[in-house]
């Protein structure tokens, strides 16, 4: 496969049942074949992408001592800011040429979740910031509530089966600011090559040139999405569920072109996880004879600490 396919999530949204399961085909398709597609009529809107941009620029245009309050030590920058250079790839020693924010779960006192999550930070300088953050979060959550009922279809599984898992889930909303690049980076770039943990990623801002995603033949492709799509991706939780039929790619975020160094760019993914207790035991219908169970058994909050050991955000 050469390109990243375009799918559009008002087809599975429609009375058609065609027109469903067409998608349901379609993005099943490329989850196997690649791990990405861009998709078209998810549940962001214009007014709130350009809200969002301008509140993510106000956030990273603040000094840096101001960000640094915002820096909470002892959660492995599960929420509020991280500063650049701090996360790295796994297996790499250089960090990436970025910083971020972390918006998190938004439970009610009710949740069992409650005390497993720390709270959302507040930037009091920006007083929009946390409301758009908020919108933006629940919307791009309810978008990969659908996706996910997709796959759970092309899995031959009950179409509400990630349902449960999702509800009250780990899932972080990442503003990235790649700053502009002053000096030749020494084996550094703006992402270095990775998968990612989660189940599915969500990314807005992949307009332009940069991301690159690698095929199964070690090629790599540019991901450049449409105005109006959204780039997403599975994830290593879904690849480990589903014994790798659906593939977790591995891509990367490179660096500009030598005269494109004095700019900025962002880009906001979010990380889709499940409850910590979720089981990702491989899927029994997705183990026959020539393809034997390939992962232990875990549940998702314990590999995503592995995971984040790994990325050096937390100590063993």
């Amino acid at each position: 496969m050469k390109a990243i396919p375009s799918v559009d999530l008002s087809d599975f949204l429609s009375d058609d049942n065609n027109r469903k399961q067409q998608f349901v085909n379609q993005i099943g398709k490329a989850y196997e074949e690649i791990g990405f597609v861009a998709l078209k009529g998810h549940f962001l809107n214009d007014e709130l992408i350009t809200s969002l941009y301008q509140e993510i620029k106000n956030f990273f245009e603040l000094p840096l001592d101001t960000k640094k309050k915002y820096e909470i030590e002892g959660i492995g920058g599960q929420r509020g800011y991280t500063s650049f250079g701090k996360e790295h790839a796994k297996g790499k020693k250089e960090g990436d040429l970025k910083e971020f924010w972390h918006f998190g779960q938004y439970v009610t006192k009710e949740s069992k979740y409650k005390d497993e999550y720390p709270d959302n930070v507040i930037v009091s300088e920006l007083p929009e910031f946390n409301e758009i953050g908020k919108i933006t979060y629940q919307m791009l959550e309810k978008t990969a509530k659908y996706v996910l009922r997709a796959l759970a279809l092309h899995l031959n599984l009950e179409e509400t089966y990630f349902d449960n898992f999702i509800k009250d889930g780990n899932s972080i909303l990442r503003p990235i600011h790649y700053p502009p690049i002053t000096s030749e980076p020494k084996n550094a770039v703006r992402a270095a090559a990775h998968g990612d943990i989660n189940l599915i990623t969500l990314l807005m801002g992949a307009q332009g040139k940069g991301l690159q995603v690698q095929n199964h033949h070690g090629e790599w492709l540019d991901a450049i999405a449409e105005p109006d799509e959204l780039m997403i991706n599975v994830g290593d939780m879904l690849s480990r569920h589903t014994n790798n039929k659906l593939k977790s790619t591995i891509h990367r975020v490179v660096n500009p072109p030598k005269e494109l160094w004095g700019t900025s760019r962002y880009s906001i993914p979010f990380f889709m996880h499940p409850v910590s207790d979720m089981k990702l035991d491989v899927l029994e219908s997705c183990i026959d004879a020539n393809n034997p169970k390939q992962f232990d058994d875990i549940t998702a909050g314990d590999y995503l600490n592995e995971r984040l050991v790994e990325l050096g955000l937390i100590k063993e």
